[in-house]
């Protein structure tokens, strides 16, 4: 019995630093109702609403399209989301990355039915693949 106390204090510092699976992430990839390669025009960062929370606000030309809601080509897109920093050890999923003007990346979107905006669709991997 003490062997397995012993064995469970040793290891649950690693469970408490889950990660969502790769299946989880793969799943919400193919829900992204768009997905398309992007070229970064201009980042915004706003202070959020709680400490430590970023607001971002992307602007982005379409290079290539893939899937679709109604975005061709060339069009230039609005990608809106929130980061929040997080203290060490903290359990739960990967941050969505912060991108940076000039990078040309693909993207995992979904847009806002209520505006002309998006939102990363699969949380960390909204903006790579496997």
């Amino acid at each position: 019995m003490r062997r397995l106390i012993l064995l469970l204090a040793i290891l649950c510092p690693v469970f408490i630093r889950a990660e969502l699976p790769p299946s989880a992430y793969e799943r919400m990839q193919k829900a992204a109702t768009d997905v398309v390669e992007i070229e970064v025009l201009r980042v915004d960062i706003e202070p959020g609403e709680a400490p430590g929370s970023q607001n971002l606000h992307i602007t982005a030309l379409v290079n290539k399209v893939t899937r679709t809601t109604n975005v061709k080509e060339n069009d230039i897109i609005k990608i809106q989301y929130l980061v929040t920093t997080r203290e060490k050890g903290w359990a739960g999923p990967g941050e969505i990355p912060i991108l940076e003007e000039k990078q040309k990346t693909l993207a995992y979107l979904v847009k806002d039915p209520g505006s002309e905006e998006f939102h990363p669709a699969a949380g960390a991997m909204s903006f790579r693949n496997f």
